[in-house]
């Protein structure tokens, strides 16, 4: 090929070049890419989401209804399948409640049986009274030398054993009440109080056994007589009818416990260890109550005209 053909080649392509970069060119503003559809994305973007959100929702909820008792099984670590207890969910946490423990008694306890509140006093009259008695004995503890007082307690320590209508005499004038209250622990405390007007007037204690070791079944207690006799004073001129009472220990044996007096007996009530009875006097008596124990079988085990510790006769 000759130089005039290369030249004319060269031309013919630079034509050709020449055309190409014009068409470019006239691409370059006549195409154009299409536009973003933004509004169209942002559309489904949000549709998008609100199907997200309401399938967790729905999640959610189907999660919350389980049962508190499901149970997910899970592999032992002996190879056993052992079932592990699924706690609810729930979007509010919830606070167990904290039971309230049961407060302390305050009041003493009830007699075994409601004969012994007698002459129409209650349980509440007779709970109200112990608490004066205990009162006064604390305000007459005052100043005293405290190896010459015992401390008493409170009333939730007591049990009620009797309360009755006490008949005043020439050494306490006026009618009032007897409470008689037993404490148990730490060491055994009667005590016997008269209240009158509503107020305290004088309490009989004893401490501990009344009786000796070889004591028998049946005890009469050794400071109860002012619950079945008047003043000495008024000997042969007692107030009548008169309401009187009687108590002491029993032991474990003993089943029943009778008690006669002025002619007229009476079933003593058994009571934590203790016997309890009560009767109507309607006439003039010299000679104290008279005292029976039986055991289960029937059989007589303590009769207080063979006891020679026993006190026979009225003073």
């Amino acid at each position: 090929m000759n130089e005039e053909q290369e030249q004319q080649e060269r031309g013919t392509g630079g034509d050709f070049e020449e055309q190409l970069r014009e068409l470019l060119a006239e691409d370059a503003y006549t195409i154009r890419p299409s536009p973003v559809p933004y509004p169209a994305i942002r559309r489904r973007g949000t549709v998008e989401r609100r199907r997200r959100v309401a399938a967790a929702g729905a999640a959610l909820v189907t999660l919350t209804v389980l049962p508190v008792g499901a149970y997910a099984l899970t592999g032992g670590g002996k190879g056993e399948d052992t079932a592990a207890a699924t706690p609810s969910l729930s979007a509010t946490h919830r606070t167990r409640a904290t039971p309230t423990p049961s407060a302390s008694p305050t009041v003493p306890a009830r007699p075994a049986t409601e004969g012994q509140l007698l002459d129409g006093i209650t349980f509440g009259q007779a709970a109200a009274g112990l608490e004066k008695c205990l009162a006064y004995d604390q305000s007459n503890a005052r100043g005293r030398d405290d190896k010459f007082h015992t401390d008493l307690g409170a009333a939730h320590d007591y049990r009620i054993m009797l309360a009755m209508k006490s008949t005043g005499d020439s050494n306490t004038p006026g009618d009032g009440m007897y409470v008689v209250a037993v404490k148990e622990q730490p060491q055994r405390i009667r005590l016997i109080c008269n209240i009158k007007g509503g107020e305290a007037q004088g309490l009989g204690t004893s401490v501990g056994s009344d009786g000796p070791p070889d004591a028998g079944p049946v005890m009469a207690d050794i400071n109860g007589g002012k619950l079945y006799q008047q003043s000495f004073l008024d000997r042969g001129n007692w107030k009548l009818p008169f309401r009187w009472g009687f108590i002491g220990t029993v032991k474990p044996q003993v089943a029943r416990v009778t008690v006669s007096y002025g002619g007229a007996t009476s079933q003593a009530a058994l009571d934590h260890g203790w016997f309890v009875a009560s009767g109507i006097l309607n006439q003039q008596v010299t000679v104290a109550p008279h005292i029976k124990g039986y055991d289960t079988d029937g059989k007589l085990v303590y009769d207080s005209d063979k006891d020679k510790t026993y006190q026979k006769t009225l003073p």
